[in-house]
């Protein structure tokens, strides 16, 4: 109950941005076309403050560029929820449309990130082997990537969490929270938590209650992590080596348009009775951000840890899919 304004400022803000623009939202087919290596990603360099374009820095983090993603191909790069990254550095990311994407960072000499290269679409299957269908089965919003290769995502509105095999072959259900959520509040954000065992995940709904899973075993309750108030929902989540937490919380209004806070947890914080952060990035006013739903953890070439963020732009024309990179300058 307490999610709703959340809601009700996203769907003020498509039709704000929609009227402004006398420009309806983009239509999407009803299901998946699979694009396969055939797709073109666009990378449009973005600064940190258009205003303000030679500004690098936001408390403890250092921008360490980002871009725009569009694809004239195909009209399926649209709704990007959830990013990861492989061993080898792969790319991926789930979204919204029921759609897996897959690319590969271009950084610059520097080390900034320029671009994204080597993009591939495909469709998310069901277990049944066939592409999941239209917006209700395929809303895909968090993504893991075990250590074993296994992959698991969260769907919302058909609430499930399927485990894609690391050799192929169709997805099969994997543990979950057995609370109850309302059709587009749920499962938001995922992430593994290997401190906790090679088969462990973390869980969070848009509320910011977080579950501890296991493959191997029924999901427990692990925090509560909120944002400063009722409006803004968890949307994403990744892990440290050491436990430590990342969180990405977001809400809109239509004067200030997107808010967004990206908080560290250490791990000593997280069993705390009113858990707090020790650091946080903060995008508001003349920064660059959108409806940043993914979060993911890699190294920079500076040795310091790099977060990248995704936005979501709902498929609206009026909207973009930003990938950021901040480098967290200020130490552990």
């Amino acid at each position: 109950m307490m999610a709703a304004p959340r809601r009700i400022f996203w769907g003020l803000a498509g039709l704000v941005l929609a009227l402004s623009a006398c420009a309806p939202t983009a239509e999407l087919p009803s299901a998946p076309v699979p694009a396969g290596p055939g797709i073109r990603v666009v990378s449009t360099p973005v600064p940190l403050d258009p205003g303000n374009p030679e500004r690098l820095m936001v408390g403890a983090f250092a921008y360490a560029g980002g871009v725009a993603l569009t694809d004239p191909v195909t009209d399926r790069l649209h709704g990007l929820s959830d990013l990861k990254f492989t061993p080898d550095g792969t790319l991926v990311a789930v979204s919204d449309f029921g759609d897996l994407f897959e690319g590969r960072l271009v950084l610059d000499a520097a080390g900034q990130l320029t671009g994204v290269t080597e993009g591939k679409l495909w469709p998310l299957k069901r277990p049944d082997g066939q592409a999941v269908q239209g917006k209700a089965e395929g809303d895909a919003e968090g993504l893991v990537l075990l250590a074993s290769g296994d992959r698991l995502v969260s769907f919302e509105r058909q609430h499930r969490i399927w485990l894609y095999p690391a050799q192929g072959g169709p997805p099969r259900p994997a543990p979950m929270p057995t609370s109850l959520f309302s059709e587009n509040q749920g499962l938001e954000a995922l992430t593994a938590y290997p401190v906790a065992g090679p088969d462990a995940y973390l869980a969070g709904s848009e509320e910011g209650e977080i579950w501890l899973c296991r493959l191997s075993a029924a999901c427990d309750r692990f925090a509560a992590l909120l944002g400063p108030d009722q409006d803004y929902g968890l949307t994403a989540l990744a892990s440290f080596g050491d436990g430590s937490l990342v969180t990405v919380h977001r809400t809109f209004d239509p004067i200030r348009g997107a808010r967004v806070l990206v908080s560290v947890y250490p791990v000593s914080m997280l069993k705390a009775r009113n858990p707090r952060p020790t650091t946080v990035l903060t995008l508001e006013g003349s920064l660059t951000r959108d409806n940043i739903e993914g979060v993911a953890l890699i190294t920079a070439p500076s040795g310091a840890a790099r977060l990248l963020l995704l936005a979501d732009d709902n498929g609206s024309p009026q909207q973009r899919s930003l990938l950021l990179a901040f480098d967290w300058v200020g130490g552990r």
